[in-house]
């Protein structure tokens, strides 16, 4: 079992930053590649991007790749979300999962952030 908290939400204006964190707790987090997800009013729940457990591949959304970067520490079982230059559409709940194989095993509770324009 895994649990997960995300924080680091909050309210910025366009073209400003935030850094999501993802803290886990149970078993061996850094055995666990972890996704990043986001989900608008009204929209579907869509990816955003990906680290593998070692940290050495990440994978971006197209909607967020050279703007976001994703980096964990798996000392401090711990993954982080820079977002910068944000959009009002990068507004959403952020949601961070980990799996150990193809299906994303557990989920956080999300974070909510707001870009105002």
């Amino acid at each position: 079992q895994v649990q997960l908290v995300e924080s680091g939400g909050g309210l910025v204006q366009a073209g400003g930053s935030l850094r999501l964190s993802c803290a886990a707790s149970g078993r061996a987090f850094s055995r666990y590649s972890t996704g990043w997800f986001r989900q608008a009013p009204g929209k579907e729940r869509e990816f955003v991007g990906y680290i593998s457990w070692g940290g050495d591949v990440t994978s971006y959304a197209d909607s967020v790749k050279g703007r976001f970067t994703i980096s964990r520490d798996n000392a401090k079982n711990t993954v982080y979300l820079q977002m910068n230059s944000l959009k009002p559409e990068d507004t959403a709940v952020y949601y961070c999962a980990v799996r150990a194989g193809v299906k994303y095993d557990y989920w956080g509770q999300g974070t909510q952030v707001t870009v105002s324009s």
